[in-house]
């Protein structure tokens, strides 16, 4: 058993809980991370509100990055002190999955929100005379604390000369903006691109589409200086949507309509303009995360005569052991500056990070432990 400390959920909404935990030794397909730092996602305010139904009390996180202090028995993946970025969690078995569409795995939710390992169980452990489980394995990782327990898929080494300490997001938010546009949507050269949502997704799809080589890149967003950044992370052309109708205005800068949206707000309101901004045999994107059961609109006619495409897209379509690896070498080279979007807190001030992530004061909090 390791003792760890970790920040615990322990009430729908409550704040997080720097408590001391225990926790099991790793299995022999398992991996233990002494986390070095961790992103916070908006997927983290999401559980812990219980918009999405995760367990309590719980240790979230899903964002880690550190290094490999143990392996179990059969892991061949990585080695004692190798740097690690955590990631998602896939079964491996099913249908999806042995298709290669790792993201859509048939067991993802229970997986990556069910509080425990695939076989149900948990590795977590308040420290009182009668041990007090807690769940865990939040994406296969729980992050939010100084020690992670994770399984040997969803651990992916990266270069020791990369600042491990700023990788973690590429594990989510991070992969997921730039995925979506360069694995999902598959943005091409010339085309038009506009995100609907400034923060960390939308602002990484961004930075995607640069490199992409879409040449109008149009950021929508109604925090000022979230548009500001687009415009030096590579956007041609901005939209506060408190002063101008987005639709309208995309339609003007384009000349009819964009090729490409992604809509990483997770507001209803907001997927209609993405759908309606878009040009004929345009495509859009979701991937904001708002309650499960959340409807939206679209006009019917408006998309079926026009050949629009609308698509859901879960962590960019990515396969994390290629596609991170990619982005890291993508910011060493300076084209993938996603540095900009970060901001550092302390473990003892994540209540204060998630506060600020949800005025939009930090892009991309991360926790230092």
């Amino acid at each position: 058993m390791r003792t760890i400390k970790a920040a615990v959920v322990r009430q729908k909404g409550g704040p997080f809980h720097i408590e001391e935990l225990v926790q099991d030794e790793p299995r022999s397909d398992e991996v233990r991370i002494r986390i070095v730092a961790t992103g916070m996602c908006h997927t983290d305010m999401v559980a812990r509100d219980q918009l999405y139904e995760v367990p309590l009390p719980v240790v979230l996180g899903h964002e880690g990055s550190g290094v490999v202090e143990q392996i179990g028995s059969n892991v061949k993946k990585v080695a004692v002190g190798d740097h690690v970025v955590l990631t998602y969690m896939w079964c491996g078995h099913c249908k999806s999955c042995l298709r290669g569409d790792l993201t859509y795995c048939e067991c993802f939710y229970a997986l990556n929100f069910g509080g425990g390992r695939e076989d149900g169980s948990t590795s977590t452990y308040g420290t009182g005379n009668t041990p007090e489980l807690i769940h865990d394995h939040f994406f296969g990782q729980s992050s939010f604390g100084t020690f992670a327990l994770a399984h040997e898929r969803n651990v992916i080494k990266v270069p020791k000369d990369a600042p491990l300490e700023l990788l973690g997001p590429l594990g989510c938010g991070i992969q997921t903006g730039a995925g979506a546009v360069i694995n999902a949507l598959k943005v091409s050269p010339g085309s038009s691109f506009i995100a609907f949502g400034g923060g960390a997704v939308g602002l990484s799809a961004v930075m995607a589409a640069r490199i992409a080589g879409a040449a109008t890149i149009i950021a929508i967003d109604v925090v000022p200086s979230r548009l500001t950044l687009a415009m030096e992370l590579g956007a041609t052309h901005t939209i506060n949507s408190h002063d101008a109708d987005p639709v309208e205005t995309v339609r003007k800068i384009t000349g009819g309509g964009a090729d490409f949206t992604l809509e990483s707000s997770g507001r209803p309101a907001v997927l209609r303009q993405a759908i309606d901004a878009l040009s004929t045999r345009g495509t859009c994107g979701i991937v904001g995360a708002p309650a499960l059961g959340t409807e939206a609109s679209f006009d019917v006619n408006g998309v079926m005569t026009t050949g629009k495409r609308i698509i859901g897209i879960i962590e960019g379509d990515s396969k994390p052991d290629l596609f991170i690896p990619a982005l890291v070498e993508l910011y060493k080279q300076g084209r993938f500056p996603f540095d900009k979007l970060v901001k550092f807190y302390s473990l003892d001030q994540i209540n204060q990070a998630a506060e600020d992530s949800e005025k939009g004061i930090a892009i991309k909090p991360i926790i230092r432990l």
